[in-house]
């Protein structure tokens, strides 16, 4: 069974991550949800990782504040994409977290998305996109996805247009 593997490396970064979870779920997409730290638990981290290989994970998302190492350790310990969700947080409001995730050394790729809500969301599309790549069902599903987004976005723009003729 294919699905998407969520790692969060705290608790904390949950209520900011179900925003991940849910729109996995929009789109009938399995995923499962753990909390595993690259620091405080790495051995349950790289377990974690070899057996959600096994059943079938094909993508990886590593939500993490702070020093946020937890995307270069799951790129560490498998060549499945990795997508990094910086989390804001600390001294340095995520930022930290942000340079973390994106500078990986050569040849482990963490993708990385934005910090907070819309990295949440973002990373769960970028996780379907890659599922899609092979799963023309749920290619399907994000096409129909934008075009509803564009259409919104065009009813909107009518409520408060002002154009001249």
């Amino acid at each position: 069974m294919n699905f998407v593997s969520i790692i969060l490396g705290s608790k904390s970064d949950y209520e900011i991550m179900k925003n991940c979870s849910d729109t996995l779920e929009k789109f009938n997409v399995k995923y499962e949800l753990i909390i595993s730290s690259a620091h405080r638990s790495p051995q349950r981290t790289k377990d974690y990782v070899k057996t959600a290989e096994e059943k079938g994970a094909k993508v990886f998302i590593a939500a993490a504040g702070m020093a946020a190492h937890l995307a270069g350790a799951l790129a560490a310990t498998t060549t499945k994409p990795i997508i990094g969700v910086p989390m804001k947080g600390g001294a340095m409001d995520g930022m930290d977290a942000m340079l973390s995730t994106v500078q990986m050394p050569s040849g482990m790729p963490v993708a990385t998305v934005a910090l907070g809500r819309a990295g949440a969301i973002n990373a769960a599309y970028l996780s379907m996109q890659i599922l899609a790549i092979t799963d023309k069902e749920l290619a399907i599903k994000l096409q129909e996805d934008r075009i509803v987004k564009s259409k919104a976005v065009e009813n909107d723009s009518k409520t408060i247009e002002v154009l001249i003729s």
